[in-house]
């Protein structure tokens, strides 16, 4: 059973209800928490409605004096009471894996999202085994005042997010030098890389080739993969792998139920192989694999 703090998401790509299907389909038992109410669909956000501190803490509760968590996933928790609220609950099992994700917060407004990011920053680091995010993200996060024409590396966040306790980071969609070939579209191929390091160096990733395909939910995926993994007692070097190639592939049998982004399939492995020639409706560019992208929700 895995508890996963996060906002809602009526279009069904990331939010609860990502991870609800990524832990499904891992084989894990999700116990989702709410912690806002986001309005938006499958191209942006509109605007949200945090859910009190206080029922936040008492969802969970009620449910840890019933059932035993075996990993956590913290996604976006909505407010910095919120925060709080369930880093106090967090403190309570410290035996117990986090994963934390961080997305894009930059739809919301610099006076809701300064106190969010300190409190993120002050109370749920401290507790997380794994920070994942894009490193646009984690750059921005960790590192404010970076300056240097040179990319911050995988280890450089690490080191920073360590200071504040946390143990390793998953990096996603680092981007690396065009190679000479050509894609599919005639332009020069494109790979990004997804690290998993810590202050010590990087200790596994994978690099993929990049599509100008803009996905929805790959982070809330990637990371509930995670800690599905991470519950079930894998190894993290192998979870992480593991989780990378399951977003992976959940991404290359993405679908586009509106008019916005591609969705991940967490359930590609339950369709019947297609037929020869069959390509889904509306779906990213055969073989794309773009990780992670730096838009608002994933």
């Amino acid at each position: 059973c895995v508890m996963s703090f996060n906002a809602t998401d009526p279009s069904g790509a990331g939010g609860l209800a990502g991870d609800i299907s990524t832990l499904a389909a891992m084989g894990a038992h999700a116990l989702p928490i709410t912690t806002s109410l986001m309005l938006r669909d499958t191209a942006e956000i509109f605007d949200h409605h945090p859910i009190d501190a206080d029922m936040v803490a008492e969802q969970a509760r009620n449910v840890l004096e019933d059932i035993t968590v075996a990993g956590w996933k913290v996604g976006f928790l909505g407010s910095a009471e919120a925060v709080s609220a369930v880093a106090e609950i967090l403190s309570d099992y410290p035996d117990v894996p986090l994963v934390s994700y961080l997305p894009n917060l930059g739809w919301l407004d610099d006076d809701q999202a300064q106190p969010y990011l300190e409190a993120f920053r002050e109370l749920i680091l401290p507790a997380t085994e794994v920070l994942v995010g894009n490193h646009k993200t984690l750059t921005d996060f960790l590192l404010p005042d970076w300056d240097s024409e040179r990319p911050a590396s995988a280890r450089e966040l690490a080191v920073a997010a360590g200071e504040r306790g946390t143990r390793f980071v998953l990096v996603t969609g680092i981007m690396l030098p065009t190679k000479g070939g050509k894609g599919s579209a005639g332009a020069p191929e494109q790979f990004i890389d997804n690290v998993l390091a810590s202050p010590q160096g990087a200790l596994t990733g994978e690099k993929f080739e990049m599509f100008e395909t803009s996905f929805v939910g790959a982070g809330d995926t990637l990371s509930a993969a995670l800690a599905a993994l991470l519950a079930a007692g894998a190894e993290l070097q192998a979870a992480v792998g593991e989780a990378l190639a399951f977003m992976d592939q959940t991404l290359d049998s993405g679908f586009r139920p509106g008019m916005g982004g591609v969705v991940p399939d967490r359930f590609f492995w339950a369709m019947p192989p297609a037929e020869d020639g069959d390509a889904p409706p509306d779906g990213p560019p055969e073989g794309s694999t773009l990780p992670d992208t730096d838009t608002p929700d994933t």
